[in-house]
């Protein structure tokens, strides 16, 4: 599975084959849709699965609902992203502050004297 890629996006379905009949084009569109409702399940699993870190549940719901974490601690997304990640509202503020420390720059390295 492509992470970069929205699941929750508006996509066409399967276009019809030339010749095709309608019960086949019918049943390959069943088929696709049953192939994105199983992927989003997975999905949604994978957003409460305690083997993966606060981050990369929140990011995961992020994905999945294409939203961004809200910066303002006291947004009311908080409590739902934490109900739907299986986190506590305190992990997602969290994840908050994280996002907002700037990035420490690497220190340049000396040039090794000979």
């Amino acid at each position: 599975m492509d992470e970069n890629k929205p699941t929750g996006s508006i996509s066409r379905g399967p276009v019809p084959f030339a010749g095709e009949s309608n019960a086949d084009y019918r049943a390959r569109i069943a088929a696709h849709q049953a192939e994105a409702a199983e992927r989003r399940q997975l999905e949604l699993l994978e957003q409460r699965s305690s083997m993966n870190t606060p981050t990369i549940r929140i990011r995961i719901w992020e994905r999945l609902h294409q939203v961004d974490l809200p910066r303002s601690p006291s947004h009311r997304l908080i409590d739902v992203i934490a109900a739907q990640t299986g986190l506590t509202s305190e992990d997602v503020r969290d994840e908050q502050r994280l996002r907002a420390m700037p990035a420490i720059p690497a220190l340049p390295v000396a040039p090794a004297a000979t």
